[in-house]
This record gives structure tokens, sequence and C-alpha cells, in this order.
């Protein structure tokens, strides 16, 4: 029986939202696998600065893109397909919450302003299913290729305070499962769709709700870490592992699945 191939040296893979945390360390990560990576971001100045930083770990470009704008992926598509023979895989890690989507202790759903919840809607399910309509179709035509989504914990429970950012997430759930159905079967097994889902990971967008003046835990994170068996909350360095192997010749038979990486906030009932 032959051994689970984990190699993807040599492969190119696109990176959106490259210019942030996550998608900067994914990035990090498959440079270090041997993968060809190039970042997208709508933010130059934070594409040159995680350029400056990765380039010495392998083979890198960046190109100034926008996840809502079809023209520009289309453009980024062109692009990448004159300096690479083919797209192997694809991460969408642009999105997140924004401030004005999340509801402050003393408020409630009938306060929340329905422009934010758009917003948030839009950052993070159309921005990860325009980028798979755009470098989709270029692994559809040699049919082959892997998709990784990101998904969150807010899609599997009810998270007080982010009803946007639950919807958005829930939504790529359901798209994931639904492109990967459409993918393998009219294109071919070779072309898989799969969504991790991050348990909760300190950075700057939630820092100010998790982590108080002094240093010390909020209650929300006491929350957190009551229902989470490790209790701890994540390292964002511990979502590459199971990218890695996504986006590997192991996985070949995992497509439609979102997969937790949680520290097992999703398995604990609470009891």
């Amino acid at each position: 029986m032959a051994k689970p191939d984990f190699d993807i040296s040599g492969r190119t893979a696109v990176i959106t939202g490259a210019g942030g945390v996550l998608g900067s360390n994914i990035a990090g990560s498959l440079l270090d696998a041997g993968a060809k990576v190039v970042l997208l971001d709508i933010r130059p100045e934070n594409l040159e600065e995680r350029y400056s930083q990765l380039k010495s770990r392998g083979e890198v470009s960046f190109i100034v893109c926008d996840v809502l704008d079809l023209n520009s992926l289309n453009d980024a598509a062109r692009s990448i397909a004159g300096d690479h023979e083919t797209i192997d895989i694809l991460v969408n890690a642009a999105g997140g919450n924004i401030p004005g989507a999340t509801l402050p202790e003393d408020r409630n759903i009938f306060d929340m302003k329905i422009e934010d919840f758009r917003k948030v809607n839009e950052l993070n399910l159309d921005g990860t299913v325009l980028p798979c309509m755009v470098f989709g179709q270029a692994m559809a035509k040699p049919g082959k290729g892997s998709i990784v989504n990101i998904s969150s914990m807010a899609a599997d429970s009810a998270i007080t305070r982010v009803p946007g950012y639950s919807t958005a997430k829930s939504g790529i759930n359901i798209f994931t499962k639904w492109l990967a159905v459409e993918l393998a079967s009219k294109f071919g097994e070779g072309l898989r769709v799969n969504a991790i889902a991050p348990g909760f990971f300190i950075g700057d967008q939630n820092r100010a709700v998790l982590i108080n003046p002094d240093g010390s835990y909020t209650e929300r994170s006491e929350k957190i870490l009551a229902r989470t068996p490790m209790k701890r909350f994540g390292d964002v360095s511990e979502l590459n592992g199971i990218i890695r192997f996504l986006c590997s010749d192991a996985a070949s038979f995992i497509t439609g699945t979102v997969i937790p990486v949680d520290g097992g906030f999703s398995a604990f009932s609470g009891v």
C-alpha cells in the first residue's frame, strides 16, 4: 500500500487576505513546504511588508487585488497564469469581523446597524465565493486542485454579539460542501474543497474583547476557556498543519468537510 503523499513542493498556492496575520502565517507555512506562493490583498502596504518578511523563505510574489471585485480577481488570475503553469491551491483567508458588526455588551439585535451586518457578510461570504469562481475555474481546466476556506466556531453554535460574522461563516460552511459536490461531480475527483473552523485565537480584531487593559482575561475569555477542554487559546500557527494536509495528495479522498481546529470547543457539551 502506497504511503500518504504530503508533498506540496512546486505547487502554486494563491492566498487571499495574505496581508493579514492569518494569511501571511499560512503563506509562510506553504513556502516552508516548498510551494510557490502568490499573496493577494487589497492593501498594498500590507502586501509589501509581508512580502519582505517572506521572500527569504521561498518563491513568493504578490498582487494587489480586491476579492469583492470580479474584474480585479480575473486580472490577478491572468497575471498568475503568465508566471505559473497551474494554480494548484487556493486558501481563502480574506475575511474577519469588523468593529461596527460586533454588538456592545449593553446593546441587542435591535440596535444592530444593518449596513455593518451586510458588510461583514459580503467580506466573508462573497469574499470567499468570488475567488472560488475565478481560481476554481483555473483549476477545473486541468481537473486538479485544492481549495481551503476559513469557517469559524461562530458557525457551529450561537456566539453572542457577532450576528453578521456568524451568518457569514455559516454560509461558508454550506458553500464549501456545495462547491465540493459541484466540482467533483462535474470536473473530476481531482478537485477538492474543504474548510477549517478555527476555535478561539487572540488577534488584533478580537483582542479588546478578550484581554483587559491590564493583560488579564475578560469575562468573555473566561467563558470561552471554560468550554475549551484544552483550557487555552490557540496559536495561529496551529492552523498550518491541517491546511498543508488538505492541500496535499494525502487528503485525496477528503472533500466537502469543515474541520474544527478548536482545542475541543465544538466537542464539549459544557457539563
